[in-house]
């Protein structure tokens, strides 16, 4: 299951998050009367010809698979094998990667189907409903016919979010998913996912993600609809939510959240997360009825601390407005997050340093608690992928390659070079005034110091991801 990441990277220490929209199409399937078999061999830690034998045991119609940019090549040779011993097994492939490329996944492998778009749930009941009833392929499949290559044209995202039943949480294993994030202060922890996917599309949004193609427009269900379902996870005892929509909705869909949270108490049994755009609350007074309402943790895409970068990526922020929305954040209680990225085709090794001095003082003087870094990876479907093919910044389309263990962008710098400014954004954590705090506040509680040691574990591991090796 790869849902849920927007970027990939093969970890030292992996944990994987909970697919929602995947595990929404099986719910789906299940409601509409489909007999569905939720298979995650990774997380079940089965061996992949175990996983293929119970693959031919299972017999199924129709095997979905969700695949991106890295993991292609894989899977079309998984596929190809599956095909050779389940040969009336439909194949469907979706994700970002393919809703960019479809053609190139029908010729290099024997899927039968190609799902483009992100509503993998109303898209499969559809599929299902066409395979069973004769029901009219919606716009965004590619198929074959005789030998053709057809397709139904281009995926629509008209689909109504509200339509959609609760998850569920049993049938989708919801427990091989609820440990090992080390983002959820308690555990058990979940996802939820109430829009798709991202407020911000001026321009086509930024020009890094990877969600821009699959989820052109923006969409949400209801404040009532989100509140629901927090407290069916409630009732399975969950501790913890990160609500993985691209930017939470605000204005009064937040106020209208938050105060139902407040009035229904969930905000005493239960903490939220979320990601947000750092100018997207501008005033103290939102961000303490979040706290009020249960919110834990924030993340902030700060991306570079250079504006033009920033402004290259179409982010429509600045890096002050990440400053300032976490200055905010922290005053209400919150957990602010950041997630910057170095590899620039346009930035320099002192540009990019910027960034790595810019998350050093926000962890001095307490304003953010963690960060994530990664290198740029272009992904096919981006306006970053266009504008690299398009100056020749490209190394390489071996999409191998593009698994974040090495750049694929001609830089300024070398490939160690920028690796260990991936590594030095790890180690900006490290400061006498931060670690005091730390340890201050781990020692203050049970719960804060199990999560401060998870929290700590995967740091040196990720970190480790990013070490140069000593020639």
């Amino acid at each position: 299951m790869l849902a849920q990441n927007r970027q990939f990277q093969w970890a030292g220490s992996p944990w994987t998050a909970y697919p929602v929209i995947p595990a929404s199409a099986a719910t789906l399937l299940k409601k509409a009367g489909f007999e569905v078999f939720w298979d995650d061999a990774i997380n079940e830690n089965l061996k992949y010809e175990d996983w293929k034998k119970r693959i031919s045991a299972e017999k199924p119609d129709v095997i979905v698979m969700e695949t991106k940019t890295p993991v292609i090549k894989k899977h079309w040779q998984i596929i190809n094998q599956i095909k050779l011993k389940n040969p009336k097994s439909k194949i469907v492939l979706m994700g970002d990667h393919v809703t960019a490329l479809p053609q190139e996944s029908m010729d290099n492998c024997r899927a039968d189907y190609i799902l483009t778009g992100g509503d993998y749930d109303f898209m499969l009941l559809n599929l299902a409903n066409h395979l069973t009833k004769r029901e009219t392929l919606e716009p965004g499949w590619w198929f074959r016919d005789n030998g053709d290559l057809k397709n139904t044209g281009k995926f629509l995202s008209n689909h109504d979010l509200n339509f959609l039943p609760f998850i569920d949480r049993e049938l989708t294993k919801w427990r091989l998913y609820a440990f090992k994030n080390s983002n959820f202060s308690l555990v058990p922890g979940t996802f939820t996912m109430i829009g798709r996917d991202c407020w911000w599309r001026k321009e086509h949004g930024c020009t890094f993600c990877s969600w821009t193609g699959i989820f052109p427009e923006w969409r949400t269900g209801t404040p009532s609809k989100l509140l629901d379902e927090i407290g069916e996870l409630i009732n399975l005892g969950i501790k913890e939510v990160f609500d993985d929509t691209g930017t939470f909705p605000i204005g009064k869909w937040l106020e209208d959240f938050c105060q139902g949270m407040i009035k229904r108490g969930y905000n005493k049994k239960i903490r939220m997360g979320c990601n947000m755009r750092a100018n997207a609350i501008t005033d103290q007074k939102t961000y303490d009825l979040m706290a009020k309402a249960g919110f834990r943790f924030i993340l902030y895409g700060l991306e570079s601390a250079n504006q033009e970068s920033l402004d290259k990526l179409n982010k429509g922020e600045t890096s002050q407005d990440i400053v300032r929305g976490a200055q905010m954040a922290k005053k209400a209680g919150l957990a602010p997050h950041v997630t910057c990225m170095v590899g620039y085709p346009w930035e320099t090794k002192l540009e990019a340093k910027k960034t790595i001095d810019l998350t050093r003082w926000l962890f001095k003087e307490g304003y953010i608690d963690s960060l994530q870094a990664t290198i740029v990876i272009p992904y096919p479907g981006t306006a970053l992928f266009k504008e690299a093919e398009e100056k020749g910044w490209l190394k390489t389309k071996d999409w191998d390659q593009y698994d974040m263990k090495e750049p694929v962008l001609i830089t300024a710098m070398s490939d160690e070079e920028v690796l260990s400014l991936a590594a030095s954004l790890y180690k900006s954590i490290f400061s006498v005034n931060f670690i005091f705090r730390k340890l201050k506040e781990g020692l203050s509680s049970p719960d804060i110091f199990s999560y401060y040691w998870r929290l700590s574990l995967k740091f040196f591991s990720k970190l480790k991801d990013f070490l140069v090796p000593k020639a």
